[in-house]
């Protein structure tokens, strides 16, 4: 069952969304096997032979109910610090094969620097890395999040590529409209490219370490805050991570009020 609450991409309709599926979870709804937030929707997975479509529609209006009369909530929110190299060489690199082999096109971070009103890559870079990233969603690859910035002075678009890339290199932060990403794997790709981490947010073989989950590190609900590093830092980082000894930075013990946040971004939004 796809649970739709909006159809924009906006910070309040996601609240909404997580708090529908934290809801859900926690009132432990007979035959409802998981709750998963995207933008603007929850996507319900459940057992028909334990509920039937009609009893989980009127579940789920009950609890929309309760919540609408209860007002923004309080959800449990990861902070995670991820290291990234701004205006790195991969990235580049790729852009460059891109316009020699696929349609021509300038330099992503310049081009989203004067789209934006910004000065010049370096602007955007310090622009970029300013503010916490709200996960929105989980998915497209195993582990990719879709965020949003949460400083409204921070907020920043940009087109897609068009026709996309064949190959986006692992590990590569993008920006697509208003959503930032993390590439989770080596994959064809649409965002427009600026930065790299050398931390994985996805493993195959299990193998993260610190984040509770050793195959994904970010789920909804988290924030991520880029931590801007040079290429020294990105490379022992990076043979920290090809030895497992890398665990990276997580506060675990902070819950997100979506009323207070509102109530703060209207006095500094632009």
């Amino acid at each position: 069952m796809l649970v739709e609450l909006g159809n924009e991409m906006s910070l309040d309709v996601n609240f909404r969304a997580q708090g529908l599926a934290l809801a859900v979870r926690q009132a432990a709804v007979a035959g409802v096997l998981d709750a998963a937030p995207c933008f603007a929707t929850v996507l319900l997975h459940y057992d028909s032979d334990r509920i039937g479509y009609d009893d989980l529609q009127r579940e789920i209006a009950r609890l929309a109910e309760t919540m609408a009369a209860a007002g923004p909530a309080d959800l449990p929110s990861r902070l995670h610090y991820i290291p990234a190299l701004y205006l790195d060489p991969w990235t580049r690199a790729c852009i460059e094969d891109y316009a020699a082999k696929i349609a021509p096109r300038g330099y992503d971070a310049e081009g989203i620097a004067a789209t934006n009103g910004l000065a010049d890559a370096a602007d955007f870079a310090r622009v970029h890395a300013a503010t916490e990233y709200w996960v929105a969603a989980i998915g497209s690859w195993p582990g990719l999040p879709f965020m949003m910035a949460l400083d409204p002075r921070c907020r920043l678009s940009a087109p897609k590529y068009n026709p996309p890339r064949t190959v986006t290199p692992q590990g590569t932060i993008g920006l697509g409209g208003s959503s930032t990403c993390i590439y989770s794997v080596e994959s064809p790709g649409g965002y427009q490219i600026f930065a790299r981490t050398p931390v994985p947010i996805w493993s195959a073989e299990g193998r993260l370490r610190g984040v509770g989950d050793p195959m994904v590190r970010l789920r909804p609900g988290d924030r991520v805050r880029f931590l801007p590093i040079d290429r020294a830092e990105y490379d022992w980082i990076d043979e920290k991570v090809k030895a497992g000894a890398y665990e990276g930075a997580v506060v675990d013990y902070h819950t997100f009020s979506a009323g207070k946040y509102r109530t703060w971004a209207k006095t500094v939004a632009p």
